[in-house]
Order: C-alpha cells, then structure tokens, then sequence
C-alpha cells in the first residue's frame, strides 16, 4: 500500500508539474530542456555513453531551435532546418523499429550510439518544443494533448491488459504487454481524442482522431524500444528520480519517440488544409 501511494504522489508531482509549466512559455521551454538534459543521461547510463559530447549536441539544437521559434526573422531557412531535422529523426526511428524486430541486440557501435541520443532523443525533445511553438505561435494544448492521449493510452493498457490480456504483443521485451492492452490503450484514446476537440480550439476532430491513432501506436513502439535498450543494459528502469516509477526516461520514452511523427501530421494537416 504504501509503494502505491509513493507511486501515486510522484505521477501526481510528474503531471501537475507538467501541466503547469506548459502554460507559460519561458516555463515550458525551460521543463522540457531540464527533462531533456535527464533522459538524456539516464540515456547514456543504458548505452553506456560516457561522454559529454551529447549534451553539447543537446544543447546547441534544442537552443538553435527555441531561437528560431522566438526570432522566427527567416521563416523559410527555419522551416528547411526543421525538415532537415524532421526527416533525419523519422529515418533513425524507422531503423530502430527495424532493429526492434530484426536484431536480438540493437546494434550500438560508438557511432550509431551518438546518432541514437541525438536523433532518437535529443531531436524528440526539440519537437516537443516545436509542437508547443507550432507555426512559430506558443499553442501549449497541442503538446498537452498528445501527453493525455499518451496517458489515456497508457492507462487503459495497462488495465485492459491486467484484467483481459492473453496474447502477448512482444514477448521477448516486455512480457507484460498484451495485444488486447494495445488494443484497449488505442479504443480509449480515440474516444479521448473527441473531448480533446471539444475543449480546445487548436484543432477539429479528426485530427485529434488521427493523432491518437499515431500516438497509440508510435508510443508504443517507443516503449518498446527503450525497453530494449534497458534488457540490453541488463536494468529494469532508466533511473531512479521518480520512486515507484523508475526514471524520467520510463515516462517519457513514448512522447519522446512519437514526437516527431506528431510534428510531421501536423505540418501535413496544415498543408493539406
């Protein structure tokens, strides 16, 4: 009873810290660069990355980026620095899929283990912060709704999966997940999408349809890979800063991935409407 009250007092912490900061833009630009610079080193514990070459690259885009969001001057250099960004990240994260169902190990020879903390997480955070800054206007509802889809999603895998699981989704990872938990995770976002639009004005329905759907699933791969990443390592959590959750890295690892996936819906969206 009381590892659940500690677990249940740190969510709380974790989600009420969140939210208010999102809301204010020097705060939520300086939340998100504090849990960038923590995953970022419960990161490197995993790959065994010691080094402080990554949080120079951390901190020269994330700070690259955030200055092109608040001197937006050149819109057009700013926007092909972020389709440069945009589809390097979205490679990377397709080859971690692949290495998810083709390789025992993901393979981490020294250079691809400085591709993956820069262009698997350190690009995920910058995208959090472009989302929030969507169109270089502070829209902080856009990254808000992606976390509760995430959430929602979460939640109602893990309940439906306790209670209804059978068929195990990915065994040989992460034996606690079931395909009627992912199936359940993705039921109840979509139906989280509907009062999303309803209480913001960023976007209509559909996109908040679309974008459960996206998160459902690219959350879930990315929980599935940095489950691997963590077997391969031989823990069971990131880290130790949230007590009853594990590390930062555990809360984050799903937004982190599907990150970038939500900026590219986005942009599509816009260019489509």
């Amino acid at each position: 009873m009381k590892e659940v009250a500690i677990r249940a007092i740190s969510g709380a912490v974790y989600v009420l810290l969140l939210i208010g900061s999102l809301f204010v833009q020097e705060a939520s630009v300086i939340l998100i660069a504090i849990f960038g610079i923590i995953s970022l080193s419960e990161f490197s514990n995993l790959i065994r990355l010691k080094s402080l070459v990554q949080y120079i690259i951390f901190f020269i885009i994330y700070g690259g980026f955030w200055y092109m969001c608040i001197k937006n001057t050149d819109i057009s250099f700013n926007d092909e620095a972020i389709q440069i960004l945009l589809v390097i990240t979205i490679f990377v994260n397709l080859i971690l899929i692949k290495d998810l169902f083709t390789s025992k190990r993901i393979p981490l020879f020294k250079v691809k283990r400085y591709i993956a903390s820069t262009f698997y997480l350190s690009s995920g955070f910058v995208f959090m912060l472009l989302i929030a800054n969507y169109n270089y206007v502070f829209t902080p509802e856009l990254l808000l709704g992606g976390f509760i889809l995430i959430w929602v999603n979460d939640s109602a895998a893990y309940l439906v999966g306790k209670n209804f699981g059978k068929q195990k989704l990915f065994p040989s990872i992460s034996p606690k997940k079931t395909i009627e938990g992912f199936l359940g995770g993705l039921f109840f976002a979509c139906i989280s999408s509907h009062f999303i639009a309803i209480y913001t004005e960023a976007l209509g329905f559909t996109p908040w349809l679309i974008l459960a759907i996206v998160v459902s699933v690219l959350g879930t791969f990315g929980d599935l890979i940095e489950s691997k990443f963590k077997r391969q390592a031989g823990v069971k959590d990131s880290g130790i800063i949230m007590p009853g959750h594990g590390g930062l890295l555990d809360r984050l690892d799903s937004i982190i991935f599907a990150s970038p996936f939500i900026y590219l819906f986005l942009r599509i969206s816009t260019h489509v409407s």
